[in-house]
């Protein structure tokens, strides 16, 4: 090709030298291979047999290592489960371990009967705490039941009615003589109403008919003789209050012995049920409660003797059966942990990590005048608890926003302890004043979460690596080698067996391992999570059904992504069809001076696809050097920023080193009013500047993607599927002529799976694919001019620097006739002045 190009800033001409034929890739280069031929996926899919997770074996190893170690801080931190199917295969593989491993026991809470506001923690044999719990409450109503009985036989009687009748003679002979003794004083003994003794003088040996009488009686006596009868009187008070005292001393005497008779009678019932109960626990500790349980009813048996039938309300809420009422509480036991019903270890999966899920809580009530209550009876268990001697699973990210959990979670993993409390995020409102006894835990915990909560943790939180000493991956892609394939073709056969799908025949199943790469980004990869898989081939044989078609073909897969497209490209559809009526500028034919076709990514939610945007360039003496104009208007991210900063880096490293940039240029993207960042625009900003200093014109029909390096290697990007498709639905939409395409990174080959219309397309040579390592390729496909070196005339790089060398003579010569070189000789400095005389001395 020879073209004479206007330089614009003089007016020298070079013939330009043409660039080498381009290299385009054809269209089998754009498709993934699929390792099973059509017929082996057919086989695979009639086997049906894909029941584990694709490719995770390096995971599940790590999984089965620390669940195979009982030491402190192997617990296990699983990063990246994504679906449900891979959460149930962990939990699947702890069950599996736990079906070889014994029963833990029961926890149980029982009344402290020295310390009643800490309840004492129990752990028994798998069955027992339930067992417990009912015996207790058979032991209670045997008590109320039997011991009114015991009371009222007739020995119990006799012996209760012999005593009171030896106490009865014994007060008798106390207050025998007091009568006599007061007559003999002048005094006789009279009993009031109220049960009070008094003295009253006599009259002449006879008791006075009326208070009027004894009141002239004693006003004919001396003095001498009332004061005599006064101190007569106060003597038999005196002894009249010795008396009482010894009374009252004899009747609890009295009550003492009745209540030891009471208590023998009791024992006779109470000591041989609870000794009949010891024989079914082989527990000291429970053994010790029963023995605390057997002393505490035979020193409170007041509380039995009320008969069923006489016993009204119990109080407040909190009864749990008949006989067991708050009356009975300490009686009770109360089951936080029961394993009865297990046949291994607990797997316990905790779908919602709160504090009182997890830790357990003490429950209160509120009585009717407002008033909050609680007992022993109200402690809850959590998971945490309930996994002792087993596993819990849960979700971290879920859990570490809870409050006091992640905290608590730690605190009982190092102590291997915890206690059950009511979390209060306000601690002087608390209502519990119960503080049960600590329980012995040994948990082994499994959480899940993602990669940059561990990375958080690992780094800034200290007790992280030592509780969680293993990390298993998940991994979210795999080999797409013959098993991956057959694994695919095998969970399709599944599907359609278990939800009586049409079948799928070869062709159809290679297009699914085809999306499960294009899902992994990589042709060499698919990815391992199935759920997406499912989805499709549901919708595809919803599509097949639709038609009447007795087995689904590939084209009711490419139909169910297609419409999967349809439901979501609402915007994009918008964005082209700005572009076609020419509201966004996007030139699609021609040339251009410092304008380039560079695309974007964009992601409205399950849905992303490429949109085409104009990259200008210009260039003016200064130096100012490189402007971004995104950055100045702070729209551009950090990473933007950078590419913009490297490409300074490739002009100093091949234009700057035997003269200065004297430039200063600018780069925008047109029309662009949101953030923008990322650096794989950096190669298409850099073929924009180029272009602006050679003078060379680029082709406005091709569009480019690629990040560039200081040297001029171009890089790979993410989303090159979606940029090139999406440029080539706008061209489609405004009109293709053949010549149009999109120049990719080398390195990006692999990840290029294109779809089936994009595809046809390229085959067709209506749109093309160029590959580019280096600036140089690229600048030479966009320009048809060789890129060629600084010394080589007629080349990118030669018109480059010839154009920078002129604009530093420019701004050399400008800065030069600016400069005003002024030889003066310096002012005289004025004459010191003579030092002034001191002052006199004052």
């Amino acid at each position: 090709m020879a073209e004479i190009i206007d330089r614009g800033d003089s007016n020298l001409t070079e013939e330009l030298k043409p660039a080498a034929p381009a290299l385009e890739l054809g269209a089998s280069e754009l498709r993934g291979t699929i390792p099973l031929a059509p017929d082996e996926l057919l086989r695979a899919a009639s086997d049906g047999k894909a029941v584990e997770l694709l490719g995770q074996g390096r995971a599940f190893d790590a999984i089965r290592m620390a669940i195979g170690i009982d030491a402190p801080g192997y617990n296990v931190y699983v990063c990246g489960v994504r679906s449900r199917e891979e959460r149930e295969s962990v939990l699947g593989l702890l069950r599996e371990r736990a079906a070889r491993m014994p029963v833990p026991g029961d926890w149980v809470y029982v009344h402290n009967f020295h310390a009643p506001d800490a309840p004492r923690a129990i752990y028994l044999a798998a069955g027992k705490g339930p067992e417990l719990h009912d015996r207790m409450n058979e032991l209670v109503r045997f008590i109320i039941e039997q011991l009114p009985k015991a009371f009222r036989r007739e020995d119990f009687d006799q012996e209760r009615a012999t005593l009171r009748d030896k106490y009865n003679k014994r007060a008798q002979e106390l207050f025998g003589g007091l009568e006599e003794r007061a007559r003999a004083r002048g005094f006789a003994v009279q009993s009031t109403p109220t049960g009070q003794i008094i003295f009253i003088p006599l009259i002449d040996g006879r008791m006075p008919e009326s208070p009027e009488e004894l009141a002239r009686a004693m006003s004919q006596k001396s003095e001498e003789e009332r004061e005599k009868l006064a101190k007569a009187q106060e003597e038999l008070q005196d002894e009249l209050a010795s008396l009482m005292l010894k009374q009252q001393e004899l009747m609890r005497e009295l009550v003492e012995d009745i209540r030891g008779i009471e208590r023998a009678f009791a024992a006779r019932l109470i000591n041989p049920a609870v000794e009949e109960m010891k024989r079914h626990f082989d527990n000291p500790a429970v053994h010790s409660y029963l023995d605390q349980v057997a002393a505490h009813m035979l020193s409170h048996l007041d509380r039995f003797r009320e008969t069923p039938e006489t016993r009204g309300a119990e109080g407040p809420p909190g009864a749990r059966g008949p006989g067991d009422g708050p009356r009975w509480i300490e009686y009770q036991v109360n089951v936080i942990v029961d394993n009865s019903g297990l046949s291994g270890a607990p797997v316990v999966y905790e779908d919602a990590p709160s504090y009182r899920n997890l830790f357990g809580t003490i429950e209160r009530w509120i009585d009717p005048f407002g008033r909050a209550g609680t007992n022993f009876m109200r402690i809850v268990g959590g998971s945490f608890l309930k996994a002792h001697r087993g596993f819990l699973v849960l979700d971290l990210e879920d859990a570490i926003i809870e409050p006091n959990v992640w905290k608590t979670l730690k605190r009982s993993l190092k102590s291997g302890r915890m206690t059950v409390e009511t979390f209060e995020p306000f601690p002087f409102f608390s209502l519990s004043g119960l503080r049960p006894e600590s329980i012995e835990v040994s948990t082994k915990v499994i959480v899940l979460g993602g990669a940059s909560l561990y990375n958080l943790l690992y780094f800034w939180d200290a007790d992280f690596a030592e509780l969680f000493k293993v990390k298993a991956e998940i991994r979210p892609v795999v080999d797409a080698d013959k098993n991956a394939a057959a694994h695919y073709a095998a969970r399709v056969g599944a599907l359609v067996k278990r939800e009586g799908l049409p079948e799928f025949d070869g062709e159809a199943l290679g297009r699914v391992v085809r999306f499960g790469m294009r899902m992994a980004g990589d042709r060499a990869r698919v990815v391992a999570v199935m759920e997406p898989i499912d989805d499709l081939a549901r919708e595809a044989a919803y599509f097949a059904q639709s038609s009447g078609a007795q087995r689904v073909r590939a084209e009711h897969v490419e139909r169910a992504l297609t419409e999967r497209m349809l439901r979501l490209n609402f915007i994009e559809e918008e964005i082209r069809r700005l572009i076609a009526n020419g509201v966004l500028v996007v030139h699609l034919t021609g040339r251009a001076l410092g304008q380039i076709n560079g695309l974007a990514v964009l992601d409205v939610g399950g849905y992303s696809f490429g949109r085409p945007s104009r990259v200008t360039a210009t260039v003016a003496l200064g130096q100012a050097g490189l402007i971004n104009i995104e950055r100045e208007a702070r729209l551009s991210g950090s990473t933007h920023d950078k590419g913009v900063a490297i490409l300074s880096g490739f002009l100093r490293s091949r234009f700057g080193q035997q003269h200065p940039l004297a430039m200063t240029a600018s780069i925008c993207f047109e029309q662009s009013y949101s953030g923008i960042d990322g650096d794989s625009a950096s190669s298409t900003e850099l073929y924009a500047l180029l272009s602006a200093l050679s003078g060379v014109p680029i082709r406005q029909d091709l569009a480019v993607t690629g990040s560039v390096d200081q040297y001029g290697h171009v890089q790979a990007i993410g989303g090159v599927n979606e940029k090139v498709e999406g440029f080539y639905r706008v061209c489609k939409a405004v009109g293709l002529t053949g010549t149009q395409g999109v120049l990719v990174p080398r390195s990006n080959l692999s990840n290029l799976m294109l779809d089936p219309e994009t595809t046809e397309a390229i085959e067709k040579g209506a749109f093309h694919i160029y590959p580019v390592e280096r600036i140089e390729q690229g600048i030479e496909i966009l320009t048809g001019v060789r890129a060629g070196s600084l010394e080589e005339p007629g080349t990118i790089n030669y018109l480059v620097d010839q154009r920078l060398r002129k604009m530093a003579e420019a701004l050399r010569e400008r800065a030069a006739g600016e400069t005003r070189i002024v030889h003066e000789a310096p002012p005289t400095p004025p004459a010191p002045k003579p030092p002034a005389p001191p002052e006199p001395p004052r």
